[in-house]
């Protein structure tokens, strides 16, 4: 398992010097026309690091040689803006927003994918025919061995609870998380983390009062991690925090026993496919057993097909995690999160309660 973490690391090293990956974060695999000369395009727009996207579509590309694969690689907003301006240039969108990849198959974008493939899928991993959940990636916390060494390591959330308020000035801080005013994914996490548990709001508070630093990516907490400017980050994307901590001894992963959020990939096919028939070919191997086990085998990501159990699939997270893994819900509860006042009602409390130990009065 380890030498798989430090493949990676390389991998994304090699990439990192990659002309063709660094300049537009673009990845192009040129058709090679069958015997008669026909050979296809197939466009993906996805918020997939190139790293774990080049692994993916080159195992497609070597089943499917005569299709001209493109791939672009961009941040969850502007991809999904560009999909909106531009939905006839794409065949298939992948992306970790959750509830903007819901709003676009709800209002009518996606096309249905009929297949045995999608039949086959999880029934709580999908949304009619048209929406796919391909990814299973917990929300962790990542701890830096001095606090093990100093507190012992917070395996719960409760237990995170009662370190912040037993050593408010040991942890001042120390601690890092989403700024979920300035980051989807953060917000995302806080509207469901609230509804979870009302005790959200105390551990919000005691991040208050330790002057929790706030982030926009996991990436940036990541590296404030690794330069042992904090000591514990909270509510990261377990998939890249995983990497990074096994090629760092002093940095473990902690997948909270009593509740831990999990969110997915959602891949649809643009309902204005130019390549209608290569998108299908694209999303059954995605869904499929093959393209799954180059997930599970090769990624970080967590692979969900039901027929794999080993390392990196939602199986051995469940035989490991059990119940206190919680999916996001994929269905229309989603838009509440897209909504404008409980969007700005949520954020006014967040601060609220975040501010609660300067404000309160002796």
């Amino acid at each position: 398992m380890r030498h798989r973490w430090l493949v990676l690391i390389g991998l994304w090293s090699l990439l990192c010097l990659a002309p063709l990956a660094v300049a537009d974060e673009r990845l192009h695999y040129p058709a090679t026309p069958t015997n008669d000369g026909t050979s296809g395009e197939l466009v993906v727009h996805g918020a997939l690091d190139l790293v774990y996207a080049r692994t993916l579509f080159e195992a497609f590309h070597a089943r499917h040689p005569d299709i001209a694969l493109t791939y672009r690689n961009l941040d969850t907003l502007g991809l999904h803006r560009r999909f909106l301006e531009h939905p006839d240039e794409v065949d298939v969108l992948m992306s970790s927003a959750m509830p903007w990849q819901y709003r676009l198959a709800n209002d009518g974008h996606a096309r249905p994918l009929a297949s045995p493939e999608a039949e086959a899928w999880p029934a709580w991993a999908r949304w009619r025919h048209e929406l796919f959940a391909f990814t299973f990636e917990p929300i962790v916390m990542v701890v830096r061995r001095e606090l093990i060494e100093r507190f012992g390591r917070p395996d719960s959330h409760a237990e995170l609870l009662a370190l912040l308020e037993r050593h408010p000035d040991a942890m001042r801080g120390r601690v890092v998380t989403y700024d979920p005013e300035h980051s989807g994914a953060g917000y995302g996490y806080a509207i469901q983390e609230s509804r979870l548990t009302p005790r959200y709001w105390d551990l919000v508070a005691a991040f208050g009062a330790t002057q929790t630093a706030l982030a926009t990516t996991t990436g940036e907490m990541l590296e404030g991690l690794d330069e042992g400017r904090y000591w514990l980050g909270y509510n990261l994307l377990g998939s890249y925090a995983q990497a990074v901590a096994d090629a760092h001894p002093a940095l473990e992963v902690v997948v909270p026993d009593d509740y831990a959020l999990v969110t997915q990939r959602l891949a649809l096919i643009s309902h204005q496919s130019p390549h209608p028939d290569n998108a299908r070919r694209f999303m059954n191997f995605l869904l499929g057993e093959s393209g799954q086990r180059v997930i599970a085998e090769a990624t970080p990501l967590g692979a969900m097909h039901p027929a794999l159990n080993g390392p990196g699939t939602v199986t051995a997270l469940q035989a490991t995690h059990g119940e206190a893994l919680r999916p996001v819900s994929l269905g229309p509860e989603l838009l509440a999160t897209l909504d404008d006042l409980k969007r700005q009602a949520l954020l006014e409390r967040w601060k609220r309660e975040f501010t609660r130990a300067n404000t309160t009065p002796p």
